[in-house]
């Protein structure tokens, strides 16, 4: 098992902020509890003062794939984005992911 890193990026709608910072102020257990199961760690969420959102975490588990279908599946964190994703504005032109993948260029231990 290796532990990878990743950053994401997206935008939060100006309008949205508050309910966006409520909500994630008192994440639901039932999603904290299957990012946990599918072997993600140190997750953050920051915010820019240009209402981006800038996510990162580690994943240490050995099926990346598998353990985000996993969440994907999921009845309870289904429902949490039906209200997360109305305050985010995806910034990938492609629309094939909401949130847009960061190359990390540096890191230190």
């Amino acid at each position: 098992m290796k532990k990878r890193r990743f950053t994401q990026l997206i935008k939060v709608k100006p309008e949205k902020l508050e309910y966006y910072k409520e909500l994630h102020a008192n994440p639901w257990p039932c999603v904290i509890g299957k990012i946990r199961e599918c072997n993600i760690r140190n997750y953050t969420i920051s915010l820019t003062k240009d209402n981006h959102l800038f996510a990162y975490f580690e994943y240490i588990g050995d099926d990346f794939e598998a353990d985000m279908k996993k969440i994907a599946a999921d009845e309870c964190t289904q429902n949490w984005w039906k209200e997360t994703d109305p305050c985010q504005e995806s910034l990938d032109v492609t629309r094939k992911s909401r949130w847009i993948d960061l190359e990390e260029v540096f890191h230190i231990d």
